[in-house]
């Protein structure tokens, strides 16, 4: 995999993106909060969304839309996120799609909406459309670090990293920009995502490969187990470079794209509202992927968990209790071993022999922890990144519509 190390946060240009931002006044006066995105005709767009019951209007347009033609914009606000909103929502997620289509002179159904924050208000789309004629006049190569910024709502810092990597003498890039803090256990992906790249692949490729990417990425975070209703990541190839991606160099792209998924997801979770500490859960030794997964989500979902590491309190137990409660078939406790970072907890169903108070809590004073769990009954190995949970998690959702 492509090391974070490798993503840089100096040129996030891609050839074939435009974007531009401006303040729509959707819940916030004189801030930010609307972004508009032009693809080269000819890019190829890949997407995936969230699975809740309950999808925001502008997600079922999307996907519609997606179905229909070749998008050629997105849009998208912060501030109103257009879910449980009914028949009107549908109405209201079409009016901006029709309201872009106007000024660029494309189909309705060449435009994406996309949108973020309080669920259950009506979409004021008539603030939105009359913004859009600014927008587009506007549009230029180099906003990633605007558009990044306009799309955030509880976020504390803007989400954007790109990747250039030499493949035969030619250069690819990647750029890609999320936003999430709260409201995090994606089932698909997580609250907001837009990735390009100017390699030329076809859309079957680029759908394969953006899904490979979030199922270990996207899908394995969780801040507070919360899936939202408005989740979706979009991957846009406009094909302005050089490098077509084939059975040659597939196996490269993906890593790439898994490299840039993977640091924008831990981005989400470093983000986490109140967190204080990174915790990556390593599940390994499992019967399956899926087991795995089980057994890392339960310790990655506990509050009981997460508070101890916001005490950085090696209150081991806790960590213990919620392997034993994930569900796993046949558990055999003896051969379970449970460590912090390199300080083994448990062993042989208890408190490992070599452990010492002390040697836990030089863990526990960390910002970033791995809790790795050997399952030792077959191969299969997965990783979740969580948060801790502070008394700002609680404060920030209490005041969220204040």
């Amino acid at each position: 995999m492509i090391e974070s190390s490798a993503l840089q946060e100096l040129s996030y240009m891609i050839d074939g993106i435009r974007l531009n931002t401006v303040a729509a006044n959707i819940r916030y006066p004189a801030r930010e909060d609307l972004v508009l995105i032009e693809l080269a005709e000819g890019t190829n767009v890949a997407a995936v969304f969230t699975r809740n019951a309950f999808c925001a209007a502008p997600v079922r347009i999307a996907k519609k839309h997606l179905k229909e033609a070749s998008p050629r914009y997105l849009l998208i606000n912060s501030g109103n996120a257009n879910a449980g909103t009914g028949a009107a929502g549908i109405d209201a997620a079409v009016a901006c799609c029709s309201g872009v289509a106007n000024v660029v002179q494309c189909a309705t159904k060449e435009v994406l909406p996309f949108s973020t924050g309080v669920i259950g208000e009506a979409l004021p789309f008539d603030k939105i459309n009359v913004c859009v004629d600014e927008l587009s006049q506007g549009l230029d190569a180099q906003l990633w670090g605007k558009a990044a910024t306009a799309i955030m709502t509880t976020d504390t810092v803007a989400k954007l990293f790109s990747v250039s990597v030499e493949i035969d003498g030619q250069t690819l890039n990647l750029t890609g920009m999320a936003k999430g803090s709260g409201m995090i256990r994606p089932d698909m992906a997580t609250m907001l995502s837009y990735i390009a790249t100017d390699a030329k692949i076809d859309s079957d490729k680029l759908q394969s490969c953006l899904q490979y990417a979030v199922d270990r990425s996207f899908n394995r975070i969780t801040v507070d187990g919360d899936t939202s209703t408005n989740d979706a990541v979009v991957l846009m190839a406009t094909g302005k470079s050089t490098i077509n991606i084939d059975e040659q160099n597939i196996e490269l792209f993906q890593d790439i794209l898994n490299g840039l998924c993977e640091t924008l997801a831990k981005a989400i979770v470093r983000d986490g509202e109140g967190a204080t500490k990174l915790i990556n859960v390593v599940v390994e030794n499992g019967i399956d992927e899926s087991e795995c997964a089980n057994v890392a989500y339960a310790i990655a979902h506990s509050p009981l968990v997460k508070t101890a590491f916001f005490a950085s309190d090696p209150n081991w137990g806790r960590i213990l209790a919620a392997v034993g409660y994930a569900g796993v078939d046949d558990f055999d406790i003896d051969k379970v071993e449970i460590y912090l970072d390199d300080v083994c907890l448990v062993q042989q169903g208890g408190k490992a022999q070599s452990y010492s108070e002390a040697e836990g809590q030089r863990v526990m004073d960390k910002s970033e922890i791995t809790v790795r769990v050997n399952l030792q009954r077959g191969q299969a190995k997965t990783t979740v990144w969580t948060c801790d949970l502070s008394y700002d998690y609680v404060k920030i959702n209490a005041e969220y519509r204040t």
